[in-house]
């Protein structure tokens, strides 16, 4: 599968706005959005924006939203062919497979400070689910399963830096999480407003509809 191996930085000063990409320097000041927030490549800073077409404007959000999950166009297209598939609202559907990923819900439970650094954590092997390891970033989590990081891997500085800077942060509303043992429950699938407000999945719907 191909990866993404440029800077990530790049990504969202392409989207102008921050993607919370690289984990904590998303929130210090050496953010390049915060001194650069124009467009990358040399001619960033003159090109005059294009006119937003309802085409563009649609194109614009799904990238935006693979490139927040880490996912490349196959994978992307192949969730909304699920989400579709269900029943509900088909842009709720997608959003709520893409929280339900591991190595999302690994993000979400503080044990990272980015999807990136989560997708480490887990193909090294160091998430368990249910008292099982899983080493499938993708592997969807279930309502009710319980994750835990196994014991060798609480004692990794980078992951305790995660849950101390998760702490001041505070907890995500659809996740109980014991940061001091390092362990939490899927609680329940994410409603509407507990996820990114910033997001306008119908946009992707209409997109991939046409």
């Amino acid at each position: 599968m191909s990866r993404y191996l440029d800077s990530k930085c790049r990504l969202c000063r392409r989207e102008g706005e921050k993607l919370m990409l690289k984990g904590a320097k998303c929130y210090s000041d050496k953010c390049p959005i915060e001194r650069r927030p124009y467009p990358p490549g040399m001619h960033g800073q003159t090109r005059r924006p294009p006119r937003a077409s309802d085409y563009g404007t649609q194109l614009r959000e799904k990238q935006k939203v693979k490139r927040i999950y880490g996912l490349q166009e196959k994978q992307f297209r192949r969730y909304f062919k699920v989400a579709d598939r269900m029943q509900g609202v088909t842009g709720l559907n997608l959003l709520q497979l893409l929280e339900s990923r591991l190595d999302n819900v690994v993000y979400r439970m503080g044990m990272a400070t980015s999807r990136v650094e989560a997708r480490q954590i887990v193909r090294h092997k160091q998430v368990m689910v249910d008292g099982r390891i899983v080493n499938i970033p993708s592997y969807r989590v279930r309502v009710g399963s319980r994750l835990e990081v196994n014991e060798k891997a609480k004692e990794h500085l980078r992951i305790k830096a995660s849950a101390e800077a998760a702490t001041q942060r505070g907890a995500t509303e659809w996740l109980d999480v014991d940061l001091t043992s390092m362990q939490g429950t899927f609680r329940d699938l994410p409603a509407r407003d507990q996820m990114d407000p910033g997001i306008q999945e119908q946009l992707i719907v209409e997109l991939y509809s046409k």
